[in-house]
Order: C-alpha cells, then sequence, then structure tokens
C-alpha cells in the first residue's frame, strides 16, 4: 500500500449479531483503488459474514459503509452492484442449460429494436462473449453459445470473473474461488485476479490455500472471532508461517483502528 493510494471502500465499526450470537464486533477495512487484499482467518472467524456485509446478502447491525468517501446504504445485493461491487462465490450463480453469452448477461441481457419487444440483442451479446473470453485468459476457441454446463469448473470461474470485469465493478469479490480446481486452472484464476487489478479493479481475495493468497495480494487482512486482528501485513516482507501464527493467535498483530 503506497502513501498516494486513493481509497475506495470503507467499513466503520461493522457489527453483526445473529440473535445473541455475534458474528462481527467492531470491524474497521479499508480497501483502496487497484488494491487487492488478501482476507484470511480460520473457519468461524468471521470472513464470510463480513462479505456477506459488504456484498448486500446480508445487512449489517450496525456501522457504516463508505465508498469513495461517500456513506452508501446496502442492504441488498442490487444496492451492492449499484455501487460497483460484484462477489465471486466458489459456486457462483451460472444456469448450466444457459449458454455463456447468456450468463454473462444474466438479467442485464441487451435488448434491440423498441424496447416493448424486448428481444434480445444476441449478436452483441456474443460479441462481447468472446473478447472477454480472450480477457480473461481463455485462449480456446470456445464458442458463446457453448452451454454452461460443458465447461470445466476453471472455465466456469472464467466466465463469472468475465462477467464482474464487464459490468466494471469496482470492486470484486472473490470467496474461495480457487476450491475445487485442478493446477493449471488455480493458475489461470490467480492470473485472472492479477490481471483485475492491473485494469483498474480492487478485489477482495478469500482462499484457504494462504499459498495462493500470497502469490496475488498486495496487503493481507487477518480475522479471528469476528473482529479484524491484523490489516497492514506486507506479503512481500511476511513469511506464510508468520501469517499462520496470527491467524491461531500465537502472534499478535494490533490492527489499526
Amino acid at each position: 500500500m503506497t502513501a498516494m493510494a486513493t481509497e475506495l471502500i470503507r467499513m466503520e465499526h461493522v457489527n453483526k449479531f445473529y440473535g445473541r450470537v455475534q458474528a462481527l464486533e467492531d470491524v474497521n477495512l479499508v480497501v483502496n483503488e487497484s488494491e487487492i487484499v488478501g482476507l484470511l482467518g480460520d473457519n468461524g472467524a468471521g470472513k464470510s459474514t463480513l462479505i456477506k456485509v459488504l456484498s448486500g446478502a446480508v445487512p449489517s447491525s450496525s456501522g457504516k459503509i463508505s465508498v469513495r468517501g461517500k456513506e452508501v446504504t446496502i442492504r441488498s445485493t442490487t444496492d451492492a452492484i449499484a455501487q460497483g461491487i460484484e462477489t465471486i462465490y466458489q459456486d457462483s450463480a451460472l444456469v448450466t442449460q444457459l449458454s455463456i453469452a447468456r450468463n454473462l448477461f444474466l438479467g442485464r441481457e441487451p435488448v434491440k429494436g423498441p424496447k416493448f419487444f424486448n428481444r434480445l440483442d444476441q449478436e452483441k451479446m456474443n460479441e462481447v462473449a468472446r473478447e472477454l473470453l480472450a480477457r480473461v485468459g481463455i485462449s480456446k476457441n470456445i464458442p458463446p453459445n457453448t452451454p454452461i454446463g460443458s465447461l470445466s469448473g476453471g472455465e466456469r470461474q472464467a466466465v463469472v470473473i468475465a462477467r464482474a470485469l464487464h459490468f466494471d465493478s469496482d470492486l470484486i469479490i472473490l470467496d474461495e474461488p480457487t476450491n475445487n480446481l485442478g493446477v493449471a486452472e488455480t493458475q489461470g484464476v490467480l492470473r485472472f485476479v492479477r490481471n483485475a487489478r492491473d485494469s483498474g479493479h480492487s478485489c477482495i481475495f478469500i482462499a484457504h490455500n494462504i499459498h495462493h493468497v500470497f502469490q496475488v495480494v498486495d496487503r493481507i487482512v487477518v480475522m479471528r472471532r469476528g473482529r479484524i486482528v491484523a490489516d497492514d501485513i506486507n506479503p512481500k516482507t511476511t513469511s506464510v508461517e508468520e501469517v499462520e501464527r496470527v491467524i491461531t493467535g500465537e502472534e499478535l498483530v494490533v490492527a489499526r483502528g
């Protein structure tokens, strides 16, 4: 993180209760423009809840979220998308029976002619799909009308990432995107993340495999028991073992307030 970094997302004093259980406790998180932040922590640390709050899947109990310095209300995934926040889950919603092109535009399909006819612009969707697939590194010529169900796991992830890139999301949240992928497909996903940053997007990258995180992120944030316990770990000057000790609580690092 540089001194000249421009702030994109700020979460302040965010709390989340499920009944009497506190899943998030006074969480403060900043993500800068063109920054990849690795979010790490054991199961139950609060990572998924934090992402659900930021992506609009669940509302926070208290606290505030700002985008580019302006406080915003995120109570639904539609709110998050409107703020330029797209979330890519391990099992991101793709309709296996529909084509690659249709999945890229799902719910946001371009139409041609008078709007009341609602005719889909299939040619435009196919053209954009070809460009996007090449952009996210799928080198083989896969026709845009190919059903999602016939793609490999890595190719499906590529389609989801391409969708986030096309709709020009400012922040792309990747929740365990490399789970259940082979070595080549995993490297493809990691390459997509680097490309996203290079084209001006920010990312929050969550993965159980800490080595994958170290390959792509600019900064590591660690959560434990619903709190952020470290928020400025530099992967270039810190070892995997040191971060693992922070995750487990063997090594204490105080997060900035």
